[in-house]
């Protein structure tokens, strides 16, 4: 396993796995206040709100205005949108938020 891969090990599988059996908003929640400090979630949060301000178009100003995030995590966040393992992508799609790339037409 390559060092880029390191991540993918037996623990993160595990995590990954207890993540998947929480059935509610308020289980996931519990689940996420215990396992992350304040900090780590209220990051982990606006990474999110990144990823979906960019998938409606808006502008790396007005996002870093809106969020607090710096325009250099906006740009990091963008990439791993765009070539990254497709997660954010997923996640967009199953929302029902994310926009095609290529033509700006909503997905369903």
């Amino acid at each position: 396993m390559s060092a880029i891969e390191a991540w993918r090990d037996e623990a993160a599988r595990k995590l990954f796995e207890a993540t998947l059996r929480l059935e509610t908003l308020d289980e996931a929640s519990a689940f996420f206040r215990d396992l992350c400090t304040l900090g780590e979630l209220h990051d982990m949060a606006q990474r999110w709100a990144v990823v979906r301000l960019l998938d409606q178009g808006m502008h790396y100003a007005e996002i870093s205005q809106r969020t607090g995030a710096s325009t250099a995590t906006i740009t990091r966040i963008a990439q791993w949108l765009h070539h990254g393992e497709g997660g954010y992508l997923k996640a967009l799609e199953r929302l029902g938020a994310a926009t095609k790339t290529d033509t700006g037409e909503k997905t369903r």
